[in-house]
């Protein structure tokens, strides 16, 4: 048998479903799913094995009008990451339509176009009528040239394993780039960091600032097969770490418990989590942080 594989790269806007989709086809959660917008940072890798073939997730942050430094490294990570896939998958969806920024999004497609696929997967069908997505995917494929199109609910399920096979039989031949039992390539530490992000914008997504990071400063293994696990979460003013503990530090609580039973899970092992917040007034201009988010300090230029 002929074995394929390549990456994958998932854009869209903030909020189209390109974390919840790649959880879905992975099978697993590598990615952070919330309804605040612009929750993904880095460049999530998940990798999903579909017969011979071996899929790699490239759950790239959302497009948008980027305004600061954080917003235009983010942006950058997403156009790079679909430059680098072998397929390209614009999800859309079905109950905002073309919107401006699709429109951006669509602009974007003609310069990383050129010389590889492009599929369009409109999600969420769930919430429209059936003459409505059709006459969407008629729409947006008289203004782009679509290799297939896919109806989908991410959430859901439907149509997922449709795109997954097709796109399975889309990618070069060619041996695995990773081992089988393998489901995501970024290290455990940020996998954590971001299981932590998470959790601190499901119970604070009123009164959270997006300027807040989270770091795993240390990672120790214990005899008994446990790992004690120890995490900075950075904010920039003295207000938001108040929050953040919350009174009596029953939120700071509540997040570090809700963390660690989902790292316990994902890692079937005990986890000794230990959560600090600390100021820094200016840690989205630090260099450092962006290097632990998986971004290029330097995309963030003007």
């Amino acid at each position: 048998m002929t074995t394929r594989a390549g990456f994958v790269a998932l854009i869209g806007e903030p909020n189209a479903g390109k974390s919840t989709l790649t959880n879905r086809m992975v099978g697993a959660k590598v990615s952070i799913v919330t309804h605040k917008v612009q929750t993904t940072r880095a460049r999530i890798r998940g990798v999903a094995i579909e017969g011979e073939s071996q899929l790699v997730f490239v759950d790239t942050p959302g497009l948008f009008q980027p305004k600061r430094r954080l917003d235009r490294a983010m942006v950058a990570a997403a156009w790079g990451g679909a430059a680098d896939a072998d397929i390209v998958v614009l999800l859309i969806e079905a109950h905002r339509g073309v919107t401006d920024g699709v429109k951006r999004i669509l602009e974007g497609l003609e310069d990383i176009g050129k010389g590889r696929r492009i599929a369009l997967a409109i999600n969420k069908i769930d919430r429209v009528k059936a003459e409505v997505l059709l006459a969407l995917s008629k729409d947006l494929n008289e203004r782009y040239d679509f290799a297939e199109t896919f109806m989908i609910s991410a959430e859901k399920g439907h149509g997922v394993d449709a795109l997954r096979t097709w796109l399975a039989g889309q990618l070069p031949e060619g041996p695995w780039l990773y081992p089988e039992d393998q489901i995501a390539d970024l290290p455990m530490r940020m996998i954590a960091a971001e299981m932590t992000r998470e959790k601190l914008t499901l119970r604070l997504h009123q009164e959270l600032p997006y300027q807040l990071t989270v770091e795993t400063e240390s990672w120790q293994e214990r005899k008994d097969g446990s790992a004690r696990v120890d995490q900075v979460v950075y904010v920039a003013r003295d207000g938001h770490k108040g929050i953040i503990l919350g009174n009596k530090g029953e939120s700071i609580k509540a997040i570090s418990k809700a963390a660690r039973e989902e790292l316990e899970e994902f890692l079937g092992r005990r986890i000794h989590l230990f959560l600090q917040v600390k100021v820094r007034e200016k840690w989205l201009d630090e260099a450092e942080r962006y290097s632990e988010m998986g971004l290029n300090f330097k995309d963030g230029n003007k």
